[in-house]
């Protein structure tokens, strides 16, 4: 299987428990890497053959800008889900990155990675 990365999508979301962090907003930024073959698009050299990564991270993008929710858990799934919409990527892995989290001490980084694989219909 071979993988594809993206590497610091930078959204603006209003994601958070908080008051302020859904009235204000702030950056979140998303790793994914994506599990697929990418041996037919190497041999027709067309991309139909292979996820167009520029649509995906508007879809990322949209996903995290749009509808708040409290926790990065529910974010990140979301953006997993958008990442398996496409039936070639048998698997993601995605880190969001939320780097001005309301924490009360000094860090550079609050970061959650998840592996999420297609599911087989029964």
């Amino acid at each position: 299987m071979d993988e594809l990365t993206i590497v610091g999508v930078e959204c603006y979301g209003h994601h958070g428990v908080f008051d302020f962090e859904r009235r204000e907003g702030q950056t979140f930024v998303v790793d994914l890497t994506l599990g697929l073959d990418t041996r037919p698009a190497a041999a027709s050299d067309a991309l139909a053959d292979t996820v167009d990564y520029g649509t995906l991270v508007l879809a990322v993008k949209a996903a995290v800008e749009n509808d708040p929710v409290d926790l990065i858990e529910t974010l990140i799934q979301r953006v997993a889900d958008v990442c398996l919409l496409d039936p070639r990527v048998e698997w993601t892995r995605v880190t969001l990155h939320k780097p001005d989290a309301p924490i009360d001490a000094t860090f550079s980084d609050v970061a959650l990675t998840i592996t999420r694989k297609r599911t087989t219909s029964p």
